[in-house]
């Protein structure tokens, strides 16, 4: 059980930054849940309110507090729609930590986030052995999308298509980068997250080929540790600390430029949440997340903004192809043009804005794990968007969209292929 005065002191904070919120209603017309559920308690408002009277509600029943605070997708709308200016992410992340401080992890989530997730060796052995075991487990649904499921694992994980797990992840095909800087130019530390590393290979290997070809120098361990947005969203602040005493202390081995990666939570995680946590370590750490916050860009912004790669005409035989926008991507970083400029640099392809393309997708990171069927009915309306658009090929500036969107298009036995606008820009050098 967590020290009580600790917690009261961590409370009355909260409160403090709660008063700002006027009640007003503006996070309901843009919240995804209430969209699925209809009810107040899921919209912003509502946990609010609850984290308002977050004492009495911890004595009396942890257990509901803990639901009411994990029905949220944390996509930021309700923040980028905020009049008040209501710092509704930090409040509800400090909620969650607090909940889960006085109630406790499940052992299952202090496996997965201290001993895997904190241990990046581990997770990479545990990975390279799942590989094999999975394709034993999945069957191939022969989907546009190339995703596989597994009518044994269904009491598990339902229904759910996914790509199959790559015999070799990135730090194999490749191993520890530290390039030396080319005629004076640009030097880089590439952060491919886990799902970058681990899943998305081709993915990856897409954004290496576009540095090599703009000549930009990459520092890329093989041993990064996990951004640490999983852990901070379940409220475990120690396994934060863990990943990013290892981070910072890679990142400090190298001098570079940029710190750039494809994914959008991540980037939106050493921006924003490393220079708050780093404190927990000390002054010098916290210097140093800040510094390499200030460095650090989502690829598509790095390649349109600081290499100068812009649209271009399609070609007559040009392919449609539309986006979604990743929420912590544009809601959180403000990242909306560059992945539309990036996609449009490719001439074989013509560029379909689709309808309510800022709109979530559904997944939240665990939330598509807790809340599989009310992510799915938030997906669904995604997927109509895209299906609506006519196009055959649809692009995500983040992992955790590219899995959600690959999952609904297969459920509906869609034909559309999901890509990330680097593999996009990719196919044209």
């Amino acid at each position: 059980m967590a020290d009580v005065k600790a917690l009261v002191s961590r409370l009355m904070t909260l409160e403090d930054r709660i008063i700002a919120c006027m009640r007003c209603g503006n996070c309901q017309a843009v919240c995804p849940m209430f969209g699925a559920t209809h009810m107040e308690a899921d919209v912003a408002r509502g946990k609010l309110a609850l984290v308002d009277d977050l004492a009495h509600e911890l004595i009396r029943d942890p257990d509901a507090v803990a639901d009411k605070l994990g029905r949220c997708l944390m996509c930021g709308s309700c923040q980028a729609n905020c009049p008040s200016g209501v710092k509704i992410m930090d409040i509800f992340l400090e909620a969650r930590e607090i909940v889960y401080n006085y109630q406790g992890l499940s052992p299952v989530k202090k496996a997965i986030f201290r001993v895997v997730l904190g241990n990046p060796k581990l997770f990479n052995v545990s990975m390279r052995i799942g590989s094999p075991v999975s394709h034993l487990l999945f069957k191939k649904d022969h989907s546009a999308q190339k995703t596989v499921s597994s009518p044994l694992l269904r009491p598990l994980i339902g229904d759910r298509h996914i790509r199959s797990l790559p015999n070799t992840p990135l730090h194999v095909r490749v191993g520890s980068l530290n390039e030396p800087r080319k005629a004076g130019g640009m030097k880089i530390a590439f952060y491919p997250g886990c799902m970058g590393d681990k899943y998305y290979v081709e993915m990856a290997e897409a954004c290496l080929k576009v540095f090599k070809h703009h000549n930009v120098a990459v520092y890329m361990p093989s041993d990064f540790a996990c951004c640490g947005i999983p852990a901070v969203s379940s409220g475990d602040g120690k396994a934060m600390v863990m990943y990013l005493r290892k981070n910072l202390e890679l990142l400090a081995a190298s001098d570079f430029d940029y710190i750039v990666t494809p994914c959008g939570s991540c980037a939106g995680t050493m921006k924003e949440y490393w220079p708050k946590y780093a404190r927990r370590i000390d002054d010098a750490a916290a210097l140093l997340a800040r510094k390499l916050a200030g460095k650090t860009m989502d690829v598509t912004q790095f390649i349109v903004d600081v290499l100068g790669v812009h649209a271009v005409a399609p070609r007559d035989n040009a392919v449609d192809v539309t986006y979604h926008d990743s929420c912590h991507l544009r809601k959180g970083l403000g990242v909306q043009s560059q992945p539309r400029e990036l996609i449009q640099a490719n001439p074989g392809y013509h560029f379909v804005e689709m309808k309510e393309a800022e709109r979530c997708c559904g997944c939240g990171g665990s939330f598509t794990l807790f809340h599989y069927d009310l992510s799915m009915e938030i997906g669904q309306r995604k997927r109509n968007n895209i299906v609506d658009s006519k196009a055959p090929i649809v692009a995500a500036a983040c992992p955790a969209c590219m899995l959600q969107l690959e999952n609904v298009l297969a459920t509906n036995k869609d034909s559309v292929v999901v890509k990330h606008p680097v593999e996009i820009y990719a196919e044209s050098l």
